[in-house]
């Protein structure tokens, strides 16, 4: 199912893996945007996204306090921003990222499986 936004069709969340996410973002960078940014811009756009999470983290679930004018801030747009800038930095370096994620998990789960339920801190 697509949906349509402007001139703009993106495919639904509920349908998207992260191949189609890829594929979506270079769609989206060569219809609405001119290129992509290089990587090393991109890397700070990565950046300063991520410190807009730490932020909200911070002083949402941290101990600091919310400022007034942090309260309408969304965590969600903010942990789209670092996804759309991690997405854009694995096109443009030629990462398949949902290989490498699988190929990630399957890692994690193989090595981690007997770490984690042993640790006496997570009991």
């Amino acid at each position: 199912m697509f949906s349509d936004f402007g001139i703009f069709v993106f495919q639904k969340l509920e349908e998207m893996n992260i191949q189609n996410a890829q594929k979506t973002v270079d769609n989206w960078i060569n219809e609405h945007g001119v290129r992509y940014f290089n990587e090393l811009t991109n890397m700070a756009q990565l950046t300063e996204e991520v410190g807009e999470v730490a932020r909200i983290i911070a002083r949402r679930y941290g101990e600091q306090s919310e400022k007034e004018s942090d309260k309408d801030k969304d965590l969600g747009e903010e942990l789209a921003d670092v996804l759309f800038v991690v997405l854009c930095l694995a096109n443009q370096t030629g990462v398949a990222l949902q290989k490498a994620f699988d190929e990630r998990m399957d890692k994690k789960a193989k090595r981690d499986h007997d770490r984690h339920h042993n640790n006496e801190k997570l009991k």
